[in-house]
């Protein structure tokens, strides 16, 4: 492409730069992501659907793309707004270079711009939508503000899959499974299929409107709610099936799926200014004090004011005070609202997935 761009925000800011990857249009919520590494699994991160991406890292493309480092079977953003874009990756694993990936999915990337000064806008006004052009602003920006805002369409209809299936493990990992465990796709990420099956389970993904009786009658060990995109206001069809299966198998939380156990519960969710997103956000454990440097993606969280009975806090972002984690008191049922599987970031985290296996046995005795 690399031709003259711009990054239109609905506030009528402009910010010209010189486009890359596909010759389209990108819209969306525009967000920051702060971490370092891990562009490829950001790109196709189901969560970021409805949404276009701004690095904060200056250089983006440096390691080119693989075959290997997918979350999910397409890239997931609208759009990719970067300072600098790399177009001669080196690296042994790379396949293709960033603009190629993004040219071949019909997504556009505009770079050479100044994304500090984009970042401090979306800190100190919000997150806000934002259009990728290479013609008029004007024009671009009339057609942004005809444009339905992000927290008003339900993107997990978007991004579930539309039938259930088995997740097949990989030639090296042929373990026996010990548990059967559902995880209902609300924007999942492969990386918790894959720390799952790592674990001896056998893993099933469904639909996220699939109906509880369905998901009680194929005998889970236990549920695990995945991450996904957008408002869990507008998602009662998954928080209504959540609430009929809550106490009568164990279940894990992740993201969106901890905000969606929260609203089944009785607690209530809202939209934060500029969201989470990196790989380097401080949470602590109530339980034993100990910090954790977490990888997140989220633009909502759980209040803490009026939690219902039996629900409580475990977990706090030491940035904002926000809910990072909720346990329950006498069901087998615990959340978090970061991402224990990474993909980017840390891998602190895993042994989550090793308590939701200790709580599953427990609960089957």
């Amino acid at each position: 492409m690399h031709e003259p761009a711009y990054l239109v925000l609905e506030d009528g800011s402009v910010h010209e730069g010189v486009g890359f990857g596909a010759e389209a249009d990108g819209l969306g919520e525009v967000v920051f992501n702060t971490s370092m590494t891990g562009y490829q699994e950001v790109l196709t991160d189901p969560s970021y659907a409805g949404q276009m991406v701004t690095f904060t890292y200056p250089l983006v493309g440096n390691y080119g793309i693989n075959d290997e480092d997918f979350e999910s079977s397409r890239i997931q953003v609208g759009g990719l707004i970067v300072r600098e874009h790399c177009e001669l990756p080196s690296h042994g694993r790379s396949v293709r270079t960033l603009h190629e990936f993004l040219a071949d999915q019909g997504i556009p990337g505009i770079s050479e711009i100044d994304t500090r000064a984009v970042t401090r806008r979306l800190r100190s006004q919000g997150v806000m939508m934002g259009i990728i052009t290479t013609g008029a602003p004007d024009a671009a920006l009339k057609r942004l503000r005809d444009t339905p805002p992000y927290g008003d369409l339900d993107y997990v209809a978007t991004v579930s899959v539309g039938e259930g299936y088995d997740w097949d493990p990989s030639p090296e990992d042929q373990r026996e499974a010990k548990h059967r465990i559902l995880v209902t796709d609300c924007g999942l990420k492969y990386s918790i299929l894959r720390q799952l099956r790592r674990r001896g389970c056998r893993v099933t993904v469904v639909p996220a409107a699939t109906p509880a009786d369905e998901l009680l009658a194929m005998k889970p060990s236990g549920v695990l709610l995945s991450p996904g995109p957008g408002d869990p206001k507008l998602l009662d069809y998954v928080v209504d099936n959540t609430r009929k299966i809550l106490g009568r198998v164990p279940v894990m939380g992740i993201c969106l799926g901890h905000q969606v156990v929260a609203r089944a519960l009785g607690a209530d969710t809202f939209k934060l200014k500029f969201g989470h997103r990196g790989a380097n956000h401080p949470v602590k454990d109530l339980a034993d004090g100990r910090i954790y440097i977490t990888a997140q993606n989220h633009g909502y969280a759980v209040s803490p004011d009026n939690l219902p009975s039996g629900l409580e806090v475990s977990h706090i972002n030491l940035n904002d005070q926000t809910v990072e984690g909720l346990r329950h008191k006498d069901m087998p049922l615990f959340t978090i609202q970061y991402h224990s599987e990474a993909s980017p970031g840390p891998r602190d985290n895993e042994y989550l997935f090793d308590q939701f296996i200790e709580m599953v046995e427990d609960f089957h005795g």
